[in-house]
């Protein structure tokens, strides 16, 4: 057997970590079927994080209601086939296989006969297909997509009216669950509405939360708060024209399968004081119009190490506030709330956590204790709320946390960091990488540069661990080393070639780094949803990317022909390694969760994932709703 298989058999083979078990969804098989030019047809489907040691499966061809199985022996190796005598075949589910004991079928998938399911959305004029999420939101084991309709999205910078944020959810057959308008009093832009949509009280069926506002409609049409509100600020020709600066702020928690708002609190923090948000994050100072009080990032974290809590948080320059709070038993309870503080210019008396926030976050367990950090750009938050540490690298627009360096200990942060007018004189490294327990600096480039983006991932099989680049200065191993030529774009990676090695995304395309070339050479192009005159930033991320279908590799969420539908991607390039879904290891999961907040940052899992990776441990999981999560394992309910 090759030594690549036995890699991924060993796997199985780990005994589970001693420590808490986190509650995570159950998950079908989600096996999926596309035939191929030659007309054989490509099979995939998950390994489960729940799944016993050492299951195989079986393959079965649907035709004419009759099942047949494909392959001669129990497929032990990875979670994929290529039937080369499909026949007439209709469809195709699998079997697990436990101690010689084969389950019930999977739900069968039906053949595709492109590499993408369409997925119609319900259009609206002047709106285009935004940021998406992925839950199972009516507890079947299948996710849907949950997705950000956009109009008119304003920057914090610039004033003016917007559209009202809309939030669909969607089957992926295209049945349309439930819409939820957010309203006039809720601005658009990527700045403001962070969705979280996650599984929060173990039930089995996600839910939604994000901040709402007076005139919010929920998915069953109910308003919350007094529908004739109208709080945007009409002082044209002025700055805060086009704002929302007064009036109530709320949390909500929706009803996944239903839309229906289940609980309303006040959204922590308020605004007030709106001139209180500044710092020497970014360019520093402050604004009194409502850029730096309107700036949200949000995650979902393991805060206790068992159950998720729901993280919103205000601000990035300056002044940072994150709220924590619990979804138990219909109650929306406040867990902890961290707050670095107000300061004014010039900022001598600012928290060491003031104005280290950026345009994203992760969540990780970062000090290995089996409970989840946020990780605030170039600040650490511990599950207790408490300051964990500060790097004093300031805001940023990038960030990336992981096991990239397989030769030492631990996780590790890499930050980009922009130094700009008043904060060029700190002389700042723009680029470098920290550990990710104690925020020490490993290394770094380019002080007083100010640099925008910054991707790390495993492209170059020369080197060990993961490679970096973005912003000045060649392709650099994770030490730091700077070893030639590096890719021209910088802002997404993806697993889709079957090989340990990432690829890299951008404008609605996937490359693979050659390296002895030192270019990137297309490997996949997806139809171009508005043509060849899009946009500057069109296409440069997608709307999501996640391990939502199939095997443990990525897909690519993208807009359809004129926007009027959802595009699913999934590669059906043949793969030699077996993994467990990487949505049943707790960091890439949670990755997903937050993917839509801000400036989108690609997943991470916990455990260095690439070329001569070393056994990753199995996923310390419980899966919500015990008995079904079993049946689900075997069954494909």
């Amino acid at each position: 057997m090759p030594a690549r298989r036995l890699l991924a058999l060993a796997w199985l083979l780990l005994p589970g970590i001693s420590s808490a078990q986190r509650e995570m969804e159950a998950l079908d098989r989600g096996v999926v079927a596309v035939r191929q030019p030659e007309g054989k047809v490509f099979v995939s489907w998950r390994l489960l994080g729940n799944d016993p040691d050492g299951t195989a499966f079986n393959l079965y061809r649907i035709a004419a209601g009759k099942e047949t199985r494909v392959n001669p022996e129990p497929l032990a190796g990875p979670t994929q086939f290529i039937d080369a005598e499909p026949g007439s075949a209709e469809g195709y589910a699998v079997r697990s296989i436990d101690n010689g004991r084969e389950g019930e079928a999977s739900k069968p998938a039906k053949i595709l006969s492109t590499n993408f399911i369409e997925i119609p959305i319900q259009t609206i004029e002047n709106y285009r297909p935004g940021d998406a999420s992925a839950a199972d939101l009516d507890g079947d084991g299948e996710y849907e997509i949950i997705l950000h309709q956009v109009s008119g999205g304003r920057d914090n910078s610039f004033n003016g009216i917007t559209g009202t944020p809309i939030l669909d959810a969607y089957k992926l057959d295209g049945t349309h669950l439930w819409r939820i308008d957010l309203g006039i009093n809720i601005r658009e832009g990527e700045h403001y509405t962070q969705f979280m949509v996650y599984d929060l009280d173990g039930d089995g069926r996600a839910e939604l939360v994000c901040k709402t506002a007076d005139g919010t409609k929920d998915g069953t049409g109910k308003i919350l708060g007094d529908k004739d509100k109208d709080w945007r600020n009409k002082e044209e020709g002025t700055q805060r024209y086009g704002r929302i600066l007064s009036g109530q702020e709320f949390l909500t928690v929706f009803d996944g399968k239903t839309g229906a708002a289940l609980k309303t609190v006040d959204y922590i923090p308020t605004r007030d004081p709106i001139d209180g948000w500044g710092g020497l994050g970014g360019n520093g100072g402050t604004d009194s119009y409502g850029n730096r009080c309107d700036r949200f990032l949000a995650g979902v974290a393991y805060l206790d190490g068992v159950h998720p809590s729901v993280v919103m948080c205000r601000g990035v320059y300056g002044r940072i506030v994150i709220a924590a709070w619990d979804w138990r038993g219909g109650e929306l309870r406040s867990r902890w709330v961290f707050d670095s503080g107000i300061s004014h210019p010039p900022f001598t008396d600012a928290s060491p956590y003031s104005g280290m926030g950026g345009h994203a976050l992760s969540i990780a367990d970062v000090d290995g204790d089996g409970k989840d950090e946020i990780v605030y750009q170039a600040m650490t938050v511990d599950d207790n709320g408490k300051g964990l540490y500060s790097t004093g690298r300031r805001h940023g627009d990038a960030i990336q946390v992981s096991d990239f360096d397989p030769e030492r200990g631990g996780l590790e942060l890499y930050l980009v960091t922009e130094n700009e007018d008043d904060t060029v004189r700190f002389q700042t490294p723009g680029a470098g990488l920290h550990d990710a327990r104690t925020g020490k600096p490993l290394w770094s480039h380019s002080p007083g540069v100010d640099i925008s983006d910054g991707v790390v991932a495993d492209i170059d099989p020369r080197h060990p661990g993961a490679e970096v680049w973005g912003g000045p200065g060649e392709l650099r191993t994770i030490k730091g080393e700077e070893i030639g030529a590096r890719p021209r774009l910088s802002d997404w990676v993806i697993w889709w070639d079957g090989d340990l090695l990432r690829e890299i995304y951008g404008g609605f395309s996937v490359f693979k780094w050659d390296w002895k070339a030192g270019r990137e050479e297309k490997i996949f192009g997806a139809d171009l949803p508005y043509g060849e005159g899009r946009g500057r930033f069109m296409g440069m991320r997608p709307n999501l990317a996640a391990d939502l279908i199939g095997d443990w590799r990525e897909e690519l969420l993208l807009p359809g022909p004129d926007g009027k539908s959802l595009r699913l991607y999934t590669s059906t390039i043949p793969t030699g390694h077996r993994l467990v879904t990487l949505m049943h290891d707790p960091q890439y999961r949670l990755s997903i969760a937050w993917q839509n907040v801000s400036y989108n940052k690609p997943p991470h899992p916990s455990f260095f994932l690439g070329k001569d990776m070393k056994v990753p441990p199995r996923p310390t999981i419980k899966i919500a709703g015990k008995a079904k999560a079993q049946s689900m394992a075997g069954k494909g309910e």
